[in-house]
């Protein structure tokens, strides 16, 4: 079976920080997981680099905005090696493939009598690059997101009928419950079509920075219908000489965050019935990685904590990160401390923390005393012994439990159903005590089976596990001699394990 996972794509305005990197680990998790499961797995990531706000900041800098897309995109591409993300393909929406297929399929929609040209007079957000109705506007006039005064626009546009499609989407949800998750993004999407849609400009052309429309070289597409098909254009030219468009649509997941919500989850399944183009299954929503203001401590209100954001300014260096921590402690964190759809308040020295008491004590020191363990006592070679029933049945259940979250999504579950078994497995050792047993040849046999236990224990975690943490993983099942990823054989059985060799700290103290 096929198995689609995309990440949004990625503003090209400014340098990509941990918001970006948090989206792209969440599908990195998914799509490794399903390569796990032997499932035929595309993963698409990217950049948008059309729309005013680019427009405006090539502006600003004297330079054209091909030039200042030319110079950022190369950014966001070169964090994906940096968080060893197994993506599949970079689209770009300003290739020339995506640019001619995004004109078709939207000429169809024309085609299909859902473009009509109008007069749009309303409210604007140039940094969402997004239209806001009255209700979105409120009192204040204000961005609900950048809290930042709206402009008043007036323009000839083309416009997508939208409204035409209001009971369709409430079918849709109706009769797929699961199409939006978690649970109350679904609900906050069905609001928002329950609450009456308007049409929506499918075009602006007041500037030209964008994919030109084709049946009014005046326009230019307005940048969110154009970027929404990066999803589907991308399969017909990700693969040089091969459409893989029937191979993997509709996608499985489109991961995405909450402020993104009304364009995912009501103009794009819109737009794919107006082209009459199948559906993606699941949009899930994660929350806003919030920072405290410079300066404040942990303790204090929660009005502090503030939306990681390049445009407010208060993000986190990815890269800085990953060189004080590396790769797999920043992955590992973004899944295990934020709950995944949720909001959740972040910071260096949370990453310390879950650094220090779970990837270096709970996780790491229990590879390293295994390992160590059966080089002290066995010579490196592992023994053939039974592994202990009880133990079995606790660490076998673990990839149905991970299977089952993560086929909705529910990374930070499934980590934790992971981390029970870790730490379960330290805790067999601390009641075993093989060192105990060691003093006493006669216990030998006993001593067999927890080593046997343990070593079977930690290669079905680690296992399980090399979608947060796969280098982590790599190097600790290679150690054990047993580098095959399937979770098929993720089972603890005798005598699969032989010789194995030393293993360095997986995660040194941090300095």
């Amino acid at each position: 079976m096929s198995f689609y996972v995309t990440t949004p794509i990625y503003y090209v305005n400014a340098a990509p920080h941990l918001g970006h990197a948090y989206s792209t680990i969440a599908a990195d998790v998914l799509a490794r997981h399903m390569r796990q499961r032997g499932e035929d797995v595309f993963f698409l990531t990217g950049t948008d680099e059309h729309g005013e706000p680019v427009a405006l900041a090539a502006e600003r800098e004297g330079v054209t905005p091909q030039e200042l897309v030319d110079r950022n995109a190369p950014r966001f591409k070169e964090l994906m090696p940096r968080l060893n993300v197994s993506n599949d393909f970079f689209i770009r929406t300003s290739d020339p493939e995506h640019q001619a297929a995004s004109q078709k399929v939207l000429a169809l929609i024309r085609d299909n009598g859902h473009v009509y040209e109008g007069v749009y007079e309303g409210w604007y957000c140039p940094r969402c690059a997004d239209f806001k109705t009255d209700a979105e506007a409120g009192d204040d006039n204000l961005c609900p997101i950048h809290r930042t005064a709206l402009t008043r626009e007036k323009e000839d546009n083309y416009f997508f009928r939208l409204s035409a499609f209001q009971d369709d989407l409430l079918r849709l949800y109706d009769e797929q419950p699961d199409f939006v998750m978690p649970r109350h993004r679904y609900n906050e999407a069905r609001s928002f079509i329950e609450s009456g849609l308007q049409d929506v400009s499918l075009s602006r052309s007041t500037f030209t920075w964008g994919v030109p429309v084709p049946w009014d070289p005046e326009h230019v597409f307005y940048v969110w219908f154009e970027a929404l098909l990066n999803y589907y254009t991308a399969l017909s030219y990700a693969k040089p000489g091969e459409d893989l468009t029937e191979r993997f649509w509709p996608a499985q997941f489109h991961i995405i965050g909450k402020d993104i919500l009304k364009f995912h989850t009501v103009f794009w399944p819109a737009m794919l019935l107006a082209a009459g183009l199948p559906l993606p299954e699941h949009v899930f929503v994660h929350g806003f990685l919030l920072m405290r203001e410079e300066g404040k401590t942990d303790a204090g209100a929660d009005s502090e904590l503030k939306k990681m954001s390049k445009s407010m300014g208060n993000v986190l260096d990815p890269f800085q990160i990953i060189d004080e921590f590396g790769t797999d402690a920043l992955r590992f964190y973004c899944m295990r401390d934020v709950g995944f759809g949720q909001d959740g308040e972040v910071s260096t020295a949370r990453f310390a923390m879950r650094y220090e008491s779970e990837l270096a004590n709970d996780f790491g020191n229990l590879a390293s005393r295994t390992v160590a363990m059966i080089h002290r006592y066995r010579g490196g070679d592992v023994p053939s012994s039974q592994p202990d029933p009880e133990l079995v049945a606790e660490i076998d259940a673990a990839v149905p439990e991970v299977c089952a979250l993560l086929d909705r999504a529910d990374l930070t579950g499934a980590l934790e159903a992971i981390w029970v078994r870790v730490r379960r497995l330290n805790r067999y050792v601390e009641e075993q005590a093989p060192w105990v047993l060691a003093k006493d040849e006669a216990r030998a046999e006993e001593l067999d089976r927890v080593l046997a236990s343990l070593a079977e224990g930690l290669r079905v975690v680690a296992v399980a596990l090399h979608p947060w943490i796969p280098e982590s993983t790599g190097r600790l099942l290679a150690t054990l001699g047993a580098p095959q990823l399937e979770l098929e054989g993720a089972r603890m059985q005798a005598g699969r394990l032989g010789a194995i060799s030393k293993l360095e700290p997986l995660f040194p103290k941090h300095r």
